[in-house]
């Protein structure tokens, strides 16, 4: 081996390990993280840090730890171009400087507004289409996140173009993983500390399922591997045939707002509500009320917290 491929080797297999690496600050504070195990029916007790694998072996607070935080520097972008290249930047959103499971709550939130459905009614049914695959989306927004490698602190970006989505996360395939492997779903986490805790909030599993997910609605071909970045391109879908005409799903302004207000009183009076409550409470039915939700987390008026099965919606502190 030449000593650039010691070194490379050297790096693959110690520096890219955030348990080991020690936080730029130790006076961090966990409320936010605390909080979103309280919702998933978890109670952190004093020796949290040491029991989710916070610590270096020096028992000073890692890298994990820092991005855990309720403060932190990282921050993950959002970026949406009116072209196909990176010329016309129309948005350039921020997610972070806070616990990473909110940044990664508020990405998906986003992109969940963005990812437009297209909607065609005919006379027998009613037609719908996704710009991209959701289920697809979450898992590689998810994976992105919690397999980015945050020793070069770099976090994942986030683009959205005329034409498709592109995701770019930080560092290449794991040590020991190839690319065989890493198409059949073989599980080699990289930040194993950060798997720990999704997991914990249910939005990741151990079993390496994500990117077989991924591979049931796209080819491998949205994937793009180098040895220091994983880019997805997932392709907007195209329209339906010339023969319908494509009309995005968007919601009339007239009558929108009265209900947005509803909903988001609702939330404000009741915190941690799920939407069948909030249809039962309003008299909107769900659908609508799922729309609004929508808006209102698009305007970073609410969020969910929580786990899936067992969080809700509340009021972001300091909207009014």
């Amino acid at each position: 081996m030449n000593s650039k491929q010691i070194e490379d080797f050297f790096f693959k297999r110690s520096r890219n390990t955030i348990g080991l690496i020690c936080s730029p600050q130790q006076k961090l504070s966990f409320q936010q993280l605390k909080i979103f195990y309280q919702e998933a029916g978890f109670e952190l007790n004093d020796n949290f840090a040491q029991t989710l694998e916070l610590l270096t072996p020096d028992g000073l607070y890692n890298y994990a730890a820092y991005l855990l935080a309720d403060a932190n520097g990282t921050s993950i972008k959002v970026a949406k171009y009116s072209g196909t290249d990176r010329v016309d930047l129309t948005e350039n959103n921020e997610y972070g400087y806070c616990c990473l499971i909110k940044a990664t709550q508020r990405v998906l939130d986003k992109l969940e507004v963005e990812n437009r459905t297209f909607t065609k009614i005919t006379s027998k049914r009613r037609l719908q289409k996704r710009m991209i695959e959701a289920n697809a989306l979450r898992e590689a927004v998810i994976n992105a996140i919690i397999h980015n490698d945050y020793s070069y602190e770099a976090p994942p970006k986030f683009e959205l173009f005329s034409n498709r989505m592109e995701i770019t996360s930080t560092g290449g395939l794991p040590f020991g993983l190839n690319r065989d492997d890493f198409y059949t779903g073989v599980s080699v986490p990289r930040n194993k500390e950060l798997m720990r805790v999704f997991r914990d909030m249910e939005l990741v599993e151990y079993l390496g399922s994500g990117i077989p997910r991924i591979l049931r609605k796209y080819d491998a071909s949205v994937f793009h591997l180098s040895d220091n970045f994983t880019r997805i391109v997932f392709p907007y879908e195209t329209g339906y045939p010339e023969s319908l005409e494509i009309t995005p799903q968007v919601i009339a302004d007239e009558g929108v707002s009265e209900g947005v207000r509803k909903v988001y009183a609702f939330i404000s009076k009741t915190p941690l509500c799920r939407v069948p409550a909030i249809s039962k409470g309003t008299g909107i039915p769900v659908k609508t009320v799922e729309r609004y939700i929508r808006k209102l987390k698009a305007e970073g008026k609410i969020e969910f917290t929580g786990a899936p099965k067992t969080g809700g919606y509340r009021q972001i502190a300091g909207e009014e």
